[in-house]
């Protein structure tokens, strides 16, 4: 039989551990439930299983009867702090907890591949690192992992690094897609605090007013990103919340507002700081206000897919499943990922897998993170036979 084959035969089991970590969903670094279901996953199978010691990761290594490299397949394992509301029969029973941007799937499709790649050991020239990863979300798990030794697990550097995500939208059930150089966008958050000193609504002039510097501080980041980036290296800045005062009648002695700063070179991440920092500095001093500008530590770099990875990726999605399963990603994702953190240091390629469920409309579901947001089971099975191919054909290629 196949890798296809064995893959489809597992099915039922792969919906049963998909949808039970849909129901238990947990969030940043610390998935006790999660590790315990990878740890059953993959018990019986011979691997070399470490858990991380920062974090509820696992990296499980498969040694092949023959000699060569090592590859490197990823699948994050948490979820998100929002109330679901995807109308599914096995929705998160966590309140304020859920499985909104997939990653239930990647683990599932990752303990399956697992399994496949177990079953031809003795036909495997090299080693395969399995990287389930908590910490995607934001708390940076897979830098973690990289500290703890994660990409040389089997006793030396992953020549290359394979990860699917599905999306819940815009890409049809079971289609494949990735593009070689960026893929994904940097993301860095700031949190900015205008001080000034307070005072009643009906004489402003003998207090220091922070609200307006604020709101111009908002509208000049729009302005900044259009006159000191180039249009062909677009850099999006989003304010996402704002806060300020108590009452109508009182003039705040601060305000603070949050912005995600999303650019797609490496080039531009470089520079999005300072020139965040630079405008609003300048705007303060222009009102006599002092301003906070504080950058989250745990920023995600661009993606970038290696050429010949996702090549590799293309002509192996093609001869597995069918020439129209794969089409080349047109354009890069504003969204960020911390896969991106390996692909610095090792070659390989982020896949996207479209997993919109049949019956919504493509071009009107709700995307990853949204309350609505579903995907459909029945891409358990290729991803599953995906990740398995780009370990065995990758492996043996030398």
């Amino acid at each position: 039989m196949t890798v296809l084959d064995d893959a489809r035969a597992l099915h039922g089991d792969l919906v049963r551990m998909r949808r039970d970590l849909h129901s238990r969903p947990e969030i940043g670094l610390d998935l006790p439930y999660t590790q315990e279901r990878v740890l059953a996953g993959l018990d019986g199978l011979p691997l070399d299983i470490a858990t991380g010691r920062a974090l509820s990761s696992v990296a499980a290594v498969l040694r092949g009867a023959l000699p060569g490299p090592t590859v490197l397949l990823r699948g994050d394992m948490d979820a998100l702090p929002v109330t679901e509301r995807s109308g599914v029969s096995y929705a998160s029973t966590e309140p304020g907890r859920m499985h909104a941007c997939g990653h239930d799937l990647h683990t599932t499709m990752l303990t399956g591949a697992a399994r496949l790649l177990a079953a031809r050991r003795d036909a495997l020239a090299g080693n395969v690192v399995f990287m389930f990863q908590p910490g995607e979300e934001g708390p940076g798990g897979a830098g973690l992992m990289i500290e703890e030794g994660v990409l040389d697990a089997s006793g030396e550097r992953a020549v290359a690094a394979y990860a699917l995500h599905v999306t819940s939208a815009m890409i049809p059930s079971g289609l494949f897609t990735a593009r070689a150089g960026t893929a994904m966008a940097a993301a860095d958050s700031v949190t900015v605090t205008v001080r000034g000193a307070g005072g009643h609504g009906s004489m402003p002039h003998r207090a220091k007013d922070p609200v307006p510097a604020a709101c111009e501080m908002v509208l000049a980041l729009q302005t900044m990103v259009t006159r000191r980036f180039d249009i062909h290296d677009p850099v999006v800045v989003t304010v996402g919340s704002f806060h300020a005062g108590t009452a109508e009648n009182v003039i705040p002695a601060e305000a603070v507002f949050g912005a995600t700063l999303r650019s797609f070179t490496r080039e531009s991440h470089a520079r999005i700081k300072d020139e965040v920092a630079q405008t609003l500095r300048g705007i303060a001093a222009a009102h006599g206000l002092a301003v906070d500008v504080e950058f989250d530590g745990t920023a995600y770099p661009v993606t970038v897919n290696e050429t010949g990875a996702v090549d590799h990726v293309a002509a192996t999605i093609r001869e597995v499943l069918g020439e129209e399963r794969f089409f080349p990603q047109p354009r890069p994702g504003a969204g960020a990922e911390d896969f991106s953190l390996v692909l610095e240091d090792v070659p390989g390629a982020m896949v996207m897998l479209g997993a919109c469920p049949p019956e919504r409309d493509l071009a009107k579901a709700p995307a990853n993170h949204a309350p609505e947001a579903a995907f459909d089971d029945a891409v358990l099975a290729d991803g599953a036979a995906v990740y398995a191919e780009l370990a065995l054909r990758r492996l043996a290629a030398g």
